[in-house]
């Protein structure tokens, strides 16, 4: 019997009756079903996240931000609802718990009272992060909750970016006030290197000046101390000078008295003379002399009236002279008394003056030193305004200039320095795409395994009748590969026409996956011929292996080390490696060596069953040579 006439016998035995048909065909649809509906479940969720019901709670009760009070949790929920990355919900804090332990609601995101006034303290003297507060419940879905903490995530570095956008602006108004600043300063600094320069001229006059004047009232302070010795001197000597003219006006007063008596009796005694003479003359006429004779005596006695006069005007004018002595010498006593109390007063100056002078020199001797040392001060100062000046301008020109709408972008660009250019060497449409690879991969060895459960891996008869292992192999392998491969084809038309699915290269895909139901095939048919219903069972641990080991959800290698060294020996991995490439329009290169792999498993696999029914030939029991109808 040739290998297509015994691979034409199964099909009839497979279609032999109406219940075996409809058997036939429910295995043959559960890799469309498998595939098909868990791939159309999963086409595109990220993509229906908008349908996600969320709960927001939103108690921010706003904060002072530049003299204006700003609700940033607001801002942050009106952005979040315009999004609609999902079904947001304004709720309380209490409809938000119920709704969650309810499971209205997926998870819930709270915005807390001090949110603004948190974002608000970066300026202040206590800042502190704001907070988001997500709340999630794992009983509602597991999945939800890895969602969520990816949303929220996203919110806050939406608000960092915004609060850091104005943050990054007010720095860069700041700046440019600064730049403003600096420019300003730097004119005032060359203001000041100017005016330090004339100052410093100044101060080195001035410390000449001081020397002077130090040197001035050293000799005013040595000729001050003499002035007050002398002074001292002179008010003694007035002091005498002036007892002795009290002395010499007292003497004089008195002799004035005199003189003025004097004068008086003088004055009287000339008065007197006519009188006197008449009288005299009257005596003598009494006494009988004659006229001649009386005229002879007062002729004798007229000389001495005449001396007499002559002594009374003398007597007059002493007593005038003494008269005028009296008064000068009052004057001279007045004038001395004051010369004592003015040489007093000179002396106690003097002395002053003495003492003023010495401490005007320490202070001329401190003003020189201090002069020397602002004019050294002045010269560093000098220096340092040069170097202000210098630095200043400096300064200037690293602030660059800017107008408000540069500021604007550079503010966007320093609050979100990093933007992200995806750019996929091999890129799938969409999440169903994605995973397309690995779940037509594990389909596959689904309907292979399924299939397994009502074809007869080698027939008996066959092995009986015919003396070729190889082609009793080869026959119990062709019919399971075949169904298989129709499977493939009916996997690949819901993919590409119900699914929408795209391919690079579809025809080296289908190839795969026809491949695939193949290397499936030889490794089942191996596990029964050699160990039978434990061998089909086998396969089953084998198929939930390769689930794990594939690499078709997280990459293979976040596998814990022994799983991972099955991932490069398991095929089903290999399927899924050459799927993707061919799928997305990765590097054809590496298909080669999936292949070679693929084959490798698909040839061995047939070598090891053609050994288990080359050990059936030799073998052969009275059930072999007569098999049931059924066997």
């Amino acid at each position: 019997m040739k290998v297509p006439a015994m691979l034409m016998a199964e099909l009839r035995r497979l279609t032999s009756s109406g219940m075996s048909r409809l058997a036939l065909v429910a295995l043959m649809i559960v890799p469309v079903l498998y595939g098909g509906l868990y791939l159309w479940a999963n086409q595109d969720p990220y993509g229906r996240l908008d349908q996600v019901p969320v709960a927001l709670v939103v108690a921010d009760e706003g904060a002072v931000v530049d003299g204006e009070t700003t609700a940033y949790g607001d801002r942050v929920a009106e952005n979040l609802i315009d999004s609609g990355a999902f079904d947001w919900r304004r709720m309380d804090a209490a409809e938000a718990e119920t709704a969650l332990d309810k499971g209205e609601v997926d998870f819930a995101v709270t915005i807390p009272t001090d949110f603004s006034a948190a974002l608000a303290s970066a300026g202040g003297e206590q800042p502190h992060q704001a907070t988001l507060i997500l709340a999630t419940n794992d009983a509602n879905n597991y999945l939800a909750t890895t969602i969520g903490s990816q949303a929220i995530e996203k919110i806050r570095s939406s608000v960092a970016e915004l609060v850091g956008e104005q943050a990054a602006r007010q720095l860069l108004d700041g700046l440019a006030d600064a730049r403003s600043g600096f420019a300003t300063a730097a004119d005032g600094a060359s203001q000041l290197a100017s005016g330090t320069v004339t100052a410093a001229d100044g101060a080195t006059q001035l410390a000449d000046g001081a020397a002077q004047l130090d040197s001035g009232t050293a000799e005013l302070a040595s000729g001050t101390a003499t002035l007050a010795d002398g002074a001292a001197q002179a008010a003694s000597g007035a002091s005498q000078l002036s007892s002795g003219a009290s002395q010499v006006a007292a003497g004089v007063s008195t002799l004035d008295g005199y003189a003025d008596e004097a004068a008086t009796a003088a004055q009287s005694v000339v008065d007197t003379l006519p009188q006197t003479r008449a009288a005299i003359a009257a005596q003598l006429v009494t006494l009988g002399l004659a006229q001649s004779e009386i005229d002879d005596i007062l002729a004798r006695l007229d000389p001495l009236g005449t001396r007499i006069t002559e002594a009374n005007t003398t007597v007059q004018s002493a007593a005038g002279q003494i008269d005028a002595l009296a008064s000068g010498a009052a004057q001279v006593s007045s004038g001395a008394a004051q010369l004592a109390a003015g040489t007093s007063q000179v002396a106690s100056g003097a002395a002053s003056a003495a003492s003023g002078s010495a401490a005007l020199h320490t202070g001329a001797a401190a003003l020189s030193t201090g002069a020397r040392s602002l004019d050294d001060g002045l010269a560093q100062l000098v220096s340092g305004a040069d170097q202000l000046q210098s630095g200043l301008e400096d300064g200037v020109t690293q602030i660059p200039a800017s107008d408000a709408e540069l500021r604007g972008d550079q503010a966007a660009t320093i609050s979100d320095p990093v933007a992200i250019e995806s750019k996929n060497v091999a890129a799938a449409n969409d999440y169903g795409a994605g995973l397309a690879p690995f779940f037509a991969a594990l389909a596959g060895w689904i309907g292979i395994y399924a299939l397994f459960l009502i074809v007869k891996p080698i027939s008996r008869r066959a092995v009986t009748a015919l003396h070729s292992p190889f082609r009793v192999t080869l026959a119990g392998w062709l019919t399971p590969a075949v169904l298989g491969g129709v499977q493939m084809v009916a996997l690949f038309g819901v993919l590409a026409l119900a699914l929408g699915f795209s391919f690079a290269n579809p025809l080296a895909t289908l190839g795969i996956m026809v491949l695939a139901s193949f290397v499936y095939a030889a490794i089942i048919l191996a596990l029964n011929v050699w160990l039978g219903s434990v061998g089909q069972f086998l396969g089953l641990v084998l198929m939930v292996l390769q689930l794990v080991t594939a690499g078709g959800t997280f990459p293979w290698q976040t596998l814990p080390a022994p799983l991972a060294a099955l991932h490069h020996v398991l095929p089903m991995g290999y399927v899924v490696d050459a799927m993707r490439q061919l799928m997305y329009g990765g590097d054809l290169a590496r298909i080669s060596g999936d292949v070679t792999v693929l084959l490798t498993w698909m040839l061995g696999a047939l070598v090891v069953a053609a050994i288990g029914v080359t050990r059936m030939t030799h073998r052969r029991t009275l059930r072999d040579l007569a098999p049931s109808l059924m066997g």
